[in-house]
């Protein structure tokens, strides 16, 4: 089964806008780089992923990705991150991707059996696979095995639209609550859990 992963970013200086209150946009810059470095690291270390395609519409982040050794696509028109994903899994199907898994950059607890864990529950198709937020609303990565078996529908509430969406397809549909995978960096709040310092962050 060939693997690609599928890791959307939003622009370094930009994102993380809702921490502005406790991060520079300094630190929010070297939070973002820092967490997209380690999720290229980690994908790229698995044996299973042939190849890491991140996705953005920031140079910045794209030329971080290629400095990793992934491939990159470069976001235009609009920025909406449901088209910016067909386009990189149309991307992954023009190289013979069979599946896809959508990894955001924001995840940085992440670890590779949990990873492994999602594609085990995916590996008879047609399958979808979600790892749910933690508040389980959201969908913190999503396993496609066929690749485009269901269309993306990422934002508010995206849970349990892509459940809706894999039940429409006929697809198989599995949960994976995975404690790495249950915790993005969105809010304040969602700082406590980290192990590192909220200096370490901003400025390692």
């Amino acid at each position: 089964m060939t693997l690609w992963a599928i890791v959307p970013v939003k622009p370094l200086r930009r994102g993380k806008s809702r921490l502005a209150g406790v991060l520079s946009e300094d630190d929010r810059a070297a939070l973002n780089r820092r967490l997209l470095s380690h999720t290229i690291d980690t994908l790229k270390s698995m044996s299973e992923v042939v190849n890491v395609l991140v996705v953005s519409r920031d140079p910045e982040a794209l030329a971080l990705a290629r400095d990793h050794k992934a491939r990159t696509l470069l976001e235009d028109g609009a920025p909406h991150l449901n088209v910016a994903l067909q386009r990189a899994t149309q991307v992954a199907k023009s190289y013979k991707s069979q599946s896809v898994l959508v990894i955001p950059a924001d995840l940085p607890q992440i670890q590779i059996e949990d990873i492994r864990a999602m594609l085990e529950a995916g590996s008879q198709p047609p399958v979808v696979v979600i790892a749910p937020d933690h508040r389980k609303e959201g969908t913190n990565a999503l396993y496609l095995n066929p690749a485009g078996i269901i269309d993306y529908d990422f934002g508010e509430g995206s849970f349990l639209r892509h459940r809706q969406r894999a039940l429409a397809a006929g697809a198989g549909l599995k949960i994976c609550e995975l404690p790495s995978l249950a915790h993005d960096v969105d809010l304040p709040e969602d700082l406590d859990f980290l192990s590192a310092p909220l200096e370490e962050l901003g400025n390692g």
